[in-house]
């Protein structure tokens, strides 16, 4: 077929935000590697349209810093261990993807030489112009701060035009869509808008720092075969959070 054909991708550079529980299949825990591999071959296929991805996973699957610290462990720890459990997943992402033939570098914000190269942005990018596909973990390397403001930060670090955020709903809704029969669906909304009435699209810093910056934020299903492809195509149901 001829490449000049064939749609062209509506964004050069992004990044996809997933949650770590998207890894648990149908199970209450841990990784399920079907559905690692089912996600990687969604990334795959957007990758071969000749998108530069980055991604940041979160590590709620394995462990969760709030859910920790609620049971009286120290907030600081907690964290920490959250962020270790996000190195895991994007390891368990790696391995996925480079099965299928994608070149992958997991960064972690924490230095862990053995397993990952440490976060050096210059380098990042340098990955990512080669057409790697990178994987941010253990977040920012702070406590206090969630993986929703982690891959803002990186997007912006990154310069990537928007921010893809997988959910298991196909966009943001004025309330639960699982629960209210009558839910809304926004096709495009404002960051102020997502801030004033609380909806939860991401945490207000990570949408402040998302405001801030102009990088826009669309949310998308996960669930959806082909959905991440589709949009970047130009189709497909999803809402756009930005100015």
């Amino acid at each position: 077929m001829d490449d000049s054909t064939a749609p062209q991708p509506t964004f050069r550079r992004v990044l996809l935000k997933i949650s770590g529980e998207a890894l648990m299949g149908n199970q209450g825990y841990g990784l399920h590697p079907p559905t690692v591999q089912r996600i990687a071959q969604e990334v795959k296929s957007v990758h071969d349209m000749g998108v530069e991805i980055c991604m940041v996973i979160g590590g709620g699957n394995v462990f969760r810093g709030l859910q920790g610290s609620a049971q009286g462990m120290e907030r600081t720890t907690a964290d920490y261990m959250g962020m270790l459990a996000t190195v895991m997943n994007a390891l368990a992402m790696q391995s996925a993807l480079e099965s299928l033939g994608v070149f992958t570098r997991v960064i972690s914000a924490i230095p862990m030489d053995q397993i990952c190269e440490p976060y050096i942005r210059r380098r990042a990018v340098r990955h990512l112009e080669k057409k790697r596909v990178c994987i941010f973990a253990a977040g920012t390397g702070n406590p206090y701060f969630t993986t929703d403001t982690a891959a803002t930060l990186r997007a912006n670090e990154m310069v990537c035009e928007a921010i893809f955020k997988g959910t298991k709903v196909d966009g943001v809704y004025d309330k639960d869509p699982e629960k209210f029969a009558d839910a809304k669906r926004y096709d495009e909304i404002t960051y102020d808008d997502v801030l004033i009435r609380n909806l939860k699209v991401m945490d207000a810093s990570a949408i402040a720092l998302a405001r801030d910056n102009d990088l826009p934020i669309i949310v998308f299903s996960l669930d959806e075969p082909g959905g991440f492809k589709g949009i970047l195509a130009g189709q497909g149901t999803y809402t756009t959070v930005h100015g």
